[in-house]
């Protein structure tokens, strides 16, 4: 068993995070649509939810987020993988999406603080993928 397991509850910093993060995405995908019901499904116009944009299209994409995080995170190796891959998602998403406000191409109902949020997961998804458990030392019991 390693120390990681030990202070997660048998599951690494890849397992907790994904499944952190997919549980915290797929319930900002369900109160998405609470709030999304007067802006189109797929535009650059979204509703506020707690200052972010979202439209129904932009909830869809955090639910399928927030699922695949979920299941990701019942082993290490999928868990990081999943990690690394939906972090540079974001980390691309934070870095395009000043560019695609407000054009054609914003489909999802993307604002600023969209972006920011876009940066922060993808950074801590990405560096937990990258640098997370390397010192997981195995232990005899």
């Amino acid at each position: 068993m390693s120390l990681a397991n030990d202070r997660f509850g048998g599951r690494s910093l890849n397992q907790t995070l994904a499944l952190a993060f997919g549980a915290v995405y797929a319930l900002v995908g369900v109160l998405g649509f609470f709030v999304s019901t007067d802006v189109a499904f797929a535009g650059k116009n979204g509703a506020s939810l707690l200052g972010f944009d979202v439209n129904g299209l932009h909830n869809i994409v955090h639910l399928l987020i927030g699922v695949a995080l979920i299941l990701a995170s019942r082993t290490h190796a999928v868990a990081k993988s999943t990690n690394l891959t939906i972090g540079a998602v974001y980390v691309l998403l934070a870095i395009a999406g000043p560019f695609i406000n407000n054009t054609a191409l914003d489909i999802i109902g993307l604002n600023g603080p969209d972006h920011f949020l876009h940066f922060a997961s993808g950074v801590l998804l990405v560096g937990v993928a990258l640098v997370g458990d390397k010192q997981r030392a195995v232990t005899t019991v």
